[in-house]
C-alpha cells in the first residue's frame, strides 16, 4: 500500500514538474515559439533548411550565357511612350476665399498606406473647401513604429507645393486644441466621423462631413484608409491626388542622404573582387561589361512570415515548415484564409503564391541578369532567413542590402523604424535602373505607379505564367527562359490605362498624365 502511494506521489510530482517545465520553457527559450509571434522566422521551421525546389533549372541558370543583344535590350531605358505628367499649379491659385473648417484624419498601416491616406485627405479637404491638419499616424501594431509625418516627409515642402490649392496647417488653432487622438479614443464625440464607407463619393463627404464642419468648425475622420472613390471625381481632384503622391511627398533630408549614399556605392563600388564570383562563368565581352557598369537593379523581396502563412502555399521547407505556418495562420486569421481551401497546385496555377527568393532568382536569370549584376535587396525580414536566400545569393553573388552598404552609424537614425527603413528602400528603388517586385502588394503598386509616372523601367512578374512553369518539373532551362522572355516583353513599364474601380495609386494614366 505504501509503495503504491509513493509511486502515485512520484507520478504526480513528475507530472507537476512537466507542467511547470512547459510553462517556463517559452520564457527561457522564446525563439522556439516564434510561430505565434510576428517578428522573425520560427526555429522549428528552420531546423531543416529549405532545399532548392527547382534543381535542374538552378543548374541551367548557373551555366547561363547571356547574349549581347539580350543585355542591350535589358539595360536600355524605356523609350518615350507619348505620356507626360500633368499636375501643373493652377493659374490663378484655386484656394477658396474662406475655409469652411478643419479636417483631421488618423492614418494606420505602413508607409504606402499612409501615403495613399495623405493623398486622399488632401483631396477631401479640397472637395469640402476646408483646411487640412497634417495627418496623424497611428502607431503601427505590427512593427510598433511611432514615426510621425514630420519624421518621414519634408513638411515645409509638402505645404509649399500645395499652397495654391489647399490650405494646410501643422496643428489646429488653439480654439480646437481639444481635438486630439486621445480625445476621440475616450468617448463618442460629435466631431468624429466613424461611418465613412470604403470608396466614399465626393457627395458623401458633402452630405455627411460638411454639416459637422459648419456646426463645430472641425471634423475628425477615423478610420480613413481607402475612404475616397477612384471613380466619377472631377479631373482636378484626381490630378491633385497625384500631385500630392508624386511631387508634394518627398522624404526628409536624412532619408535622402542615406539613400544617396547607398545609390552612390551601388553605382561606383568596384566589382573586380573575383573571389566573390570565382565559381561562376564570367562574361568577358567588353560590350557586356559596359552595358551594366554603374547600373543596378532593385529587387523588392516580399517574403515575410505573414505573406508565406497567408498564401497557404508550399515553399519546400518540409512538414516542419507546413506545421509552423499552419499554426501561425490559425492564430492570426482563425480560419479566415480562403487560400487554405485550395491545393498548392491550384494556388500556383492561379498565380496566388508569392515567389520565393529561389524563384525570383531564376526569373531574373532568365530575363538576362548575369552574375555581375548589382542587385539591391529591398525587404524586411525574409521568412527562412539566410538559408532561404542561399540560392539567390549563389545566382547573384553581388547582392547587397542596407546593412552591407552602410555603416551602423549611418543606419542609426532609421534603425528599428519600419516606415523609415521602407522610405530608404523606396528612395533607392526610384533611382534604380530597373525595379522588380517578387509579389504584388502596397510597395509594388506604389513603385509601379511612380515609375510609370516617370517613365522608368519596371518589371512586373507574370505570376500565373510562372506558377505553371515552376510546376513543370521537366521543363528545360532553355524552354523556361524562352517562355519567361516571351511573357515579360510587355511587362517592363509600359503605360497601362486605369480602368473602372482600379486605383489611381497603381495606374496614374490617364487621370494624372497627358498625351504629349
Amino acid at each position: 500500500m505504501k509503495l503504491q502511494i509513493l509511486t502515485q506521489l512520484n507520478h504526480s510530482q513528475k507530472s507537476a514538474f512537466a507542467v511547470v517545465f512547459v510553462i517556463l520553457l517559452p520564457l527561457f527559450f522564446p525563439d522556439l515559439f516564434q510561430p505565434l509571434g510576428r517578428a522573425s522566422p520560427s526555429m522549428f521551421s528552420e531546423w531543416i533548411a529549405p532545399r532548392p525546389m527547382h534543381v535542374s533549372l538552378l543548374e541551367g541558370a548557373l551555366q547561363r550565357q547571356i547574349s549581347v543583344e539580350l543585355q542591350t535590350s535589358l539595360w536600355s531605358p524605356l523609350a518615350f511612350q507619348g505620356w507626360k505628367p500633368c499636375t501643373e499649379r493652377p493659374k490663378p491659385p484655386s484656394l477658396p476665399e474662406k475655409s469652411r473648417g478643419y479636417i483631421q484624419v488618423f492614418l494606420d498601416g505602413g508607409l504606402n498606406q499612409q501615403k495613399m491616406g495623405i493623398c486622399d485627405a488632401v483631396a477631401v479637404a479640397k472637395i469640402l473647401n476646408a483646411t487640412l491638419v497634417i495627418p496623424h499616424f497611428e502607431v503601427n501594431p505590427v512593427w510598433q513604429d511611432s514615426s510621425s509625418f514630420e519624421d518621414i516627409f519634408d513638411l515645409d515642402h509638402f505645404i509649399d507645393v500645395l499652397r495654391d490649392e489647399v490650405s494646410i496647417v501643422k496643428e489646429p488653432p488653439s480654439d480646437y486644441s481639444w481635438s486630439t487622438r486621445e480625445y476621440y479614443a475616450t468617448g463618442i464625440r460629435a466631431t468624429r466621423i466613424k461611418t465613412a464607407p470604403i470608396q466614399a463619393t465626393a457627395d458623401w463627404y458633402i452630405e455627411n462631413v460638411l454639416p459637422v464642419l459648419r456646426s463645430y468648425g472641425i471634423a475628425a475622420i477615423a478610420p480613413f484608409s481607402h475612404r475616397l472613390t477612384f471613380n466619377n471625381l472631377p479631373s482636378n481632384i484626381q490630378r491633385l491626388r497625384c500631385k500630392v503622391n508624386f511631387e508634394a511627398l518627398i522624404f526628409v533630408p536624412h532619408i535622402k542622404e542615406l539613400g544617396d549614399a547607398i545609390i552612390h556605392r551601388l553605382r561606383h563600388t568596384s566589382i573586380v573582387n573575383q573571389a566573390e564570383v570565382k565559381d561562376f562563368p564570367l562574361e568577358e565581352t567588353d560590350v557586356l561589361r559596359k552595358q551594366q557598369t554603374g547600373k543596378f537593379v532593385v529587387l523588392h523581396l516580399r517574403f515575410d512570415k505573414d505573406m508565406a502563412a497567408h498564401s497557404a502555399c508550399d515553399f519546400g521547407g518540409g512538414k516542419a515548415e507546413k506545421l509552423a505556418l499552419a499554426k501561425y495562420r490559425q492564430v492570426l486569421w482563425q480560419g479566415r484564409v480562403l487560400n487554405s481551401q485550395f491545393t498548392d497546385e491550384e494556388l500556383r496555377s492561379q498565380g496566388r503564391c508569392p515567389l520565393t527568393p529561389e524563384e525570383i532568382g531564376l526569373l531574373l536569370a532568365a530575363l538576362g541578369f548575369n552574375n555581375r549584376t548589382r542587385l539591391y535587396l529591398a525587404s524586411h525580414k525574409v521568412y527562412g532567413g539566410e538559408a532561404r536566400l542561399a540560392t539567390l545569393s549563389k545566382l547573384f553573388p553581388l547582392m547587397e542590402d542596407k546593412k552591407s552598404l552602410v555603416s551602423t552609424e549611418e543606419l542609426a537614425k532609421v534603425k528599428g523604424k519600419a516606415s523609415l527603413l521602407a522610405s530608404v528602400d523606396y528612395y533607392v528603388s526610384m533611382h534604380s535602373d530597373i525595379f522588380i517586385s517578387a509579389s504584388p502588394g502596397n510597395m509594388h503598386n506604389a513603385l509601379v505607379a511612380h515609375r510609370a509616372y516617370m517613365n522608368l523601367k519596371t518589371i512586373r512578374p507574370s505570376m500565373g505564367s510562372l506558377g505553371h512553369l515552376f510546376q513543370n518539373k521537366s521543363v528545360s532551362w532553355s524552354e523556361f527562359q524562352r517562355v519567361v522572355l516571351d511573357e515579360h516583353k510587355k511587362r517592363q513599364g509600359q503605360i497601362r490605362l486605369r480602368k473602372e474601380k482600379q486605383s489611381i495609386y497603381t495606374y496614374p494614366a490617364p487621370d494624372c498624365m497627358c498625351r504629349a
